[in-house]
């Protein structure tokens, strides 16, 4: 069987693709700066997940539901909120903090984030969130969205174990490579994908200063957009 593969669209855009085929899009703007062309237009969305009601993440899903009818997981709020733009309600794809919900297999869990969440008009769109992606072979994967760095990332590692961080580093509007780094000691993963970094020059921070103050055994592994790594 395959392994399961994460694909880096630019900012905080992803592609994961479980080992049985299933291809999950977490915070698909795909018109970012660093989105390859190549990527722009999906052949196959199976399911979508979103951290926050930012544009920046929020991105296409629309339009991408109105073209494969895919599942949309996403904080109640902002759940509700996208069934007004046009996505058919569906609760049962919405959940919040600490709950679980299993689309054919695949369990997204919501867990704390730090930051803010609001749509174009400034509505409340819910609390941001972080997302733990476990695939149907237990691979897990932290998705932690746009956040600061807490002290209860150590009881996200505790609890779900994640095989992969994937971690912002822009700084400004997120932490940067330093609170970054912290956050990989306090969730004891062993191998991290930075991301919001490098689409604007405000978000400054790089995987080279992560790599040097990042615990010592931890891989960072840095695609480029649209490169894939094992996960």
């Amino acid at each position: 069987m395959a392994s399961a593969s994460l694909t880096w669209l630019g900012h905080s855009s992803f592609r994961l693709n479980s080992a049985n085929g299933k291809r999950i899009y977490v915070d698909p703007w795909l018109g970012n700066p660093k989105c390859p062309e190549a990527e722009r237009e999906p052949e196959r969305v199976d399911l979508i997940a979103l951290t926050h009601g930012h544009s920046d993440h929020v991105g296409d899903t629309v339009e991408l539901w109105q073209k494969f009818s895919s599942p949309v997981v996403a904080q109640v709020e902002l759940r509700r909120w996208l069934s007004e733009q046009g996505v058919v309600e569906d609760m049962a794809s919405a959940a919040n903090k600490g709950g679980t919900v299993d689309v054919d297999g695949i369990k997204i869990t919501l867990t704390d984030a730090k930051h803010s969440s609001s749509g174009p008009d400034g509505n409340y769109l819910g609390e941001p969130a972080g997302l733990v992606i476990e695939l149907e072979d237990a691979t897990r994967v932290y998705f932690a969205g746009d956040t600061c760095v807490f002290g209860d990332m150590h009881l996200i590692g505790r609890i779900y174990r994640p095989h992969v961080a994937v971690l912002p580093i822009g700084d400004r509007y997120t932490m940067g490579p330093r609170e970054a780094a912290v956050a990989l000691e306090l969730l004891g993963v062993k191998r991290c994908v930075p991301c919001h970094y490098g689409t604007f020059p405000l978000l400054s921070g790089t995987p080279e200063a992560l790599r040097e103050l990042a615990p010592e055994g931890v891989e960072i592994l840095v695609p480029a957009p649209g490169e894939t790594v094992e996960v």
